[in-house]
């Protein structure tokens, strides 16, 4: 985590670029590595959305009927150790704690780790997951028309110099940019930022109600995490995006401020 957040805090630091401008690439890198999330064998294991893994807890003694189907579900658990976690393209598992294996196949998975390592289903209770709760569109249009405003912006005039005819020297100017593009590009932004809320809120809710209910349906035998680390990515480009669109926004009222204000004189 502590990696990619630098990636994101020196893409903001680029030089010979504007807030806007480094905003963009920062959300796109944070929705980049959201969605990258356990594809591999690396760091991007600890990028996931949901995490199930078979925990040993006290049984419910208040309630005969819960207690009983505890015993149940942990006789048929037996001594089995499994960590399964999920992201938007792929699921990795580990056994004991030793090796993760990541794929997008969960079949696969299972044949790999053995269905008898598994014998309360979790990779298939993730696989549901993955594929009936999480929806990748919505990130990656955000990207899409992220970076279509970026390119947009990239037209803006730069600052340049040109000679004052009343004092003789040469003072910097940068043009106004065109208004059409403008509208375009901040109208790209806006409905982005809109994409990658819905987003992240879909994430997190999708991803809490699943963890409460693998939880609750398993009576204390499998324990459910949230992938902070993916939480507070996708966040952070909500957050970087929605500050885009204000600066775009505020960029083309100052520009219709000005224009009023000179055609009055």
């Amino acid at each position: 985590m502590f990696f990619h957040m630098s990636v994101i805090i020196l893409l903001c630091k680029l030089p010979n670029r504007t807030a806007v401008e480094r905003s963009y690439f920062a959300a796109n890198v944070s929705a980049a590595i959201t969605l990258a999330g356990c594809s591999s064998y690396s760091s991007m294991t600890n990028l996931y959305v949901l995490g199930l893994s078979y925990t040993n807890s006290t049984p419910p003694q208040s309630d005969s009927v819960a207690h009983a189907l505890y015993e149940k579900l942990n006789e048929i658990k037996g001594s089995a150790q499994l960590e399964v976690r999920a992201g938007y393209f792929g699921m990795c598992v580990r056994q004991r704690g030793i090796v993760w294996l990541c794929s997008a196949d969960a079949n696969g998975l299972t044949q790999q780790i053995g269905p008898e390592n598994d014998p309360l289903n979790l990779i298939g209770t993730v696989r549901s997951f993955k594929d009936d709760v999480l929806f990748s569109g919505l990130l990656l249009m955000a990207v899409i028309l992220a970076t279509v405003s970026a390119l947009l912006l990239a037209t803006f005039p730069g600052w340049h110099q040109e000679r004052d005819e009343s004092t003789g020297s040469d003072v910097d100017v940068k043009p106004f940019p065109a208004r059409p593009v403008l509208q375009i590009s901040l109208t790209s932004s806006l409905v982005a930022g809109v994409l990658l809320l819905i987003a992240g809120l879909w994430q997190h809710v999708g991803s809490v109600g699943a963890a409460a209910m693998a939880g609750s349906a398993n009576y204390g035998n499998v324990k459910a995490d949230i992938g902070t680390n993916v939480m507070v990515l996708t966040w952070i480009g909500v957050t970087v995006e929605i500050s885009a669109a204000v600066g775009l926004f505020i960029m083309l009222i100052s520009i219709m401020v000005l224009d009023r204000l000179v055609d009055d004189d």
